[in-house]
């Protein structure tokens, strides 16, 4: 069998994205639903490459972290990328509200625990990113959720969200 590599240009139907903030709100809009990306800032976002595989790493805004691109494809957000994206209604069905209690432990980057859980989005699978947000709204942290948003509020034991990073103040 013999391949031929072909630039993205001589594909036929491809379309080629060469602005790096409209390639970072495609993939945040398949990821998290459409209309997401209309939270991301106008200005400032940035694409690390990796050197050997020429594969996005990172998504800078600024000079902080806004996002790491995983060997998959999928983004892992920071606390300030999520914080951005909170603006966005759209982004509320990725999100968990927990009760005040366990806000202070959210903080500190432990795990949200079922029964915490207030509201879960609709668009919460397992294995998904989340944003993590306290009862008046506030983000409070990220992580990946182990079972779907269904499922969160209706389970009294076990862990919903396991928390990468907490918004510690």
């Amino acid at each position: 069998p013999v391949t031929t590599a072909f630039k993205a240009a001589e594909v036929p139907g491809h379309v080629q994205l060469s602005d790096e903030r409209r390639r970072v709100s495609v993939m945040l809009d398949y990821q998290f639903g459409r209309g997401v990306s209309r939270a991301l800032p106008r200005e400032g976002i940035k694409l690390s490459y990796s050197r050997r595989s020429g594969r996005v790493k990172l998504i800078l805004h600024g000079d902080r972290v806004f996002a790491t691109v995983r060997p998959s494809g999928s983004m892992a957000l920071s606390v300030h990328g999520a914080s951005l994206l909170s603006r966005s209604r759209a982004f509320s069905e990725d999100c968990v509200t927990v009760a005040s209690d366990a806000a202070t432990f959210v903080r500190g980057g432990k795990s949200v625990f079922c029964k915490f859980v207030v509201r879960a989005g609709r668009r919460i699978g397992p294995r998904g990113e989340v944003g993590i947000l306290s009862e008046d709204g506030a983000l409070i942290g990220v992580g990946t959720s182990v079972m779907a948003g269904k499922f969160m509020q209706q389970f009294k034991s076990g862990v919903a969200v396991k928390v990468r990073e907490g918004l510690s103040r």
